[in-house]
């Protein structure tokens, strides 16, 4: 089977000016491969080139070098955008027009038969919680109402593949948590989706895999529990420790004072080389009676990871 996007030495570089021509590299060999099913998240601040990535892999801009293509197909060949669904970022639909009419006029310029426009356009307005809502012009709506509208509008083709840029801008908390769990149903049902936004609490949420942009180039990509990780570093809540541990134990055990615990139990940060040596630890507190109520892996948020590799080295 295909990736449901393929991406090999992609690049891009703008050019402006006559006299003084400039030139700016909004893309420098990126390679991205991304397996159908998935939630994928775009990363990066402001100018690292993830909107020129997305307009590439839609056919809106043409690469200055490289390939990319969707489910096997060169993005070039406008036959890869019929199982695309999209909601851009800065969208406009007719003011006049009712939810019904727009996600019908909608349902037509992507050829989807009138019969089939019947049952979706209400379903659809169901799923993002418009029922409703759908006899009203889209004039009157909200952000948070027309982002909702906007992704019932890209899903009029069900497509195989979603882009979808800042999703949940503008949206309420029930709105975003409506949205979260539509795109939750929409990957078991097995549809790619591609999420491009600065959200990244909402990202951490949704999405199993991101990618970081910066400066043109992808610079980390991976999934979210394995870059968020502190190597060989756990949160362990026990127990209080006896006196008669040995100081070497003592030594390895920082407590986590900020962090709550349930009642008497102590939340403690702990330092392992390998895991041969936390199983020991374990044995050594365990013989001392100690109970252990949980031992995970500590991580950092998604948003200190990513500040971490975009912000620039200190002088």
């Amino acid at each position: 089977m295909p990736h449901a996007i393929s991406v090999d030495g992609l690049e891009k570089t703008y050019r402006s000016g006559l006299f003084r021509p400039t030139t700016v590299k909004a893309l420098q060999g990126v390679d991205l491969a991304l397996e159908p099913g998935r939630v994928f998240g775009l990363l990066g601040p402001n100018g690292a080139g993830k909107t020129t990535l997305v307009k590439v892999l839609l056919g809106i801009v043409k690469a200055s070098a490289g390939t990319a293509q969707l489910f096997g197909t060169p993005v070039t060949d406008h036959q890869a955008r019929q199982r695309v669904g999209y909601l851009p970022e800065k969208h406009t639909f007719p003011e006049l027009l009712t939810a019904r009419q727009m996600l019908d006029v909608y349902g037509q310029m992507g050829r989807v038969p009138a019969e089939h426009r019947a049952t979706r356009i209400p379903d659809l307005l169901d799923r993002v919680g418009l029922s409703a809502q759908a006899e009203r012009k889209i004039g009157t709506f909200s952000k948070g109402m027309l982002q909702r509208v906007g992704l019932a509008q890209a899903l009029m083709n069900s497509p195989d593949l979603l882009f979808l840029d800042e999703p949940t801008d503008g949206v309420d908390p029930v709105g975003r948590r409506a949205i979260r769990d539509l795109l939750v149903w929409l990957r078991d049902e097995g549809t790619t989706i591609f999420i491009n936004s600065h959200l990244l609490s909402e990202v951490e949420k949704v999405c199993g895999e991101v990618a970081i942009m910066n400066e043109g180039e992808l610079v980390k990509q991976g999934a979210i529990s394995e870059l968020t990780a502190v190597e060989r570093e756990y949160r362990l809540v026990c127990t209080p420790l006896p006196d008669d541990l040995s100081e070497s134990v003592h030594q390895r055990l920082t407590p986590l004072n900020n962090e709550t615990a349930p009642d008497g139990l102590q939340n403690w940060r702990v330092a392992s080389d390998t895991r041969a040596d936390l199983n020991a630890l374990i044995d050594t507190l365990r013989a001392h009676d100690v109970e252990i109520e949980a031992i995970d892996p500590v991580r950092r948020s998604l948003e200190d990871y990513f500040i971490d590799v975009v912000s620039p080295p200190a002088a």
